[in-house]
């Protein structure tokens, strides 16, 4: 198996940790505010390019996986967007760039970047749970392991939605009718995560990227702390 080296994991962390720290301060406490959320879109792109440097042995199904995120991203926003029929009755503003049927691309990164990372994170966490129950004389069966897996990272994925949510809507990266996040909307994310993290769970790349754990953490600290004080 490959080893990701610890040179790598802490440069790409570091760069995370500042970029994100930055952008608090810039956001909350600088006359700039416009600028840093203005520069979101390449503080997400260079996340995506220390995702994929930092990965163990890239294989073409990490890129698949990728792939598929980006495309299933895009492809129910889209339908959310002009329908409705997803998510709610929202829209998105010019902040991200360029859009495609209303549907700025990066938001299809963005769908692989939380699924991937909550993914990670859960890959982990049953990791060591299946040891310790393995210590203590229980197996979990496959298909319990796999259900859990998917249910477990679908809400870790919700809950990080539920963070940027409101924040996202004070900064303008889009709006919701009344500007009220209905319930529906965070249904939709789960049932979708939950398809995704079962192709993730089929896939067979390395999945303990240390990195996707410390940047959900990051980024959730991030929002939180945009959520908790951002008028």
């Amino acid at each position: 198996m490959h080893k990701m080296k610890p040179s790598r994991l802490a440069i790409a962390t570091f760069l995370a940790a500042l970029f994100h720290f930055c952008g608090i301060v810039g956001i909350l406490f600088t006359p700039y505010k416009g600028w840093f959320v203005a520069n979101t879109a390449f503080t997400l792109l260079l996340m995506v390019a220390l995702l994929i440097w930092t990965l163990p042995g890239k294989k073409a199904n990490f890129f698949m996986f990728m792939l598929v995120a980006f495309l299933v991203g895009m492809g129910v926003e889209m339908i959310g967007v002009n329908t409705g029929k997803l998510f709610g009755t929202y829209q998105y503003g010019n902040l991200m760039g360029a859009k495609l049927n209303g549907v700025p691309w990066l938001i299809g990164l963005n769908w692989f970047v939380v699924v991937f990372c909550s993914a990670s994170i859960m890959q982990l966490l049953h990791e060591w749970t299946l040891k310790k129950f393995l210590a203590n004389g229980f197996e979990m069966s496959a298909p319990l392991s796999a259900a859990s897996f998917i249910t477990d990272g679908a809400l870790l994925a919700c809950f990080f939605d539920w963070l940027m949510e409101p924040v996202a809507l004070k900064l303008g990266f889009w709006e919701w009718k009344n500007n009220e996040i209905p319930l529906y909307n965070y249904f939709c994310w789960f049932l979708i995560s939950m398809g995704l993290l079962f192709v993730f769970h089929k896939f067979l790349f390395v999945r303990a990227n240390h990195f996707a754990v410390h940047l959900f953490l990051i980024q959730a600290l991030f929002f939180l702390a945009l959520r908790t004080f951002l008028p």
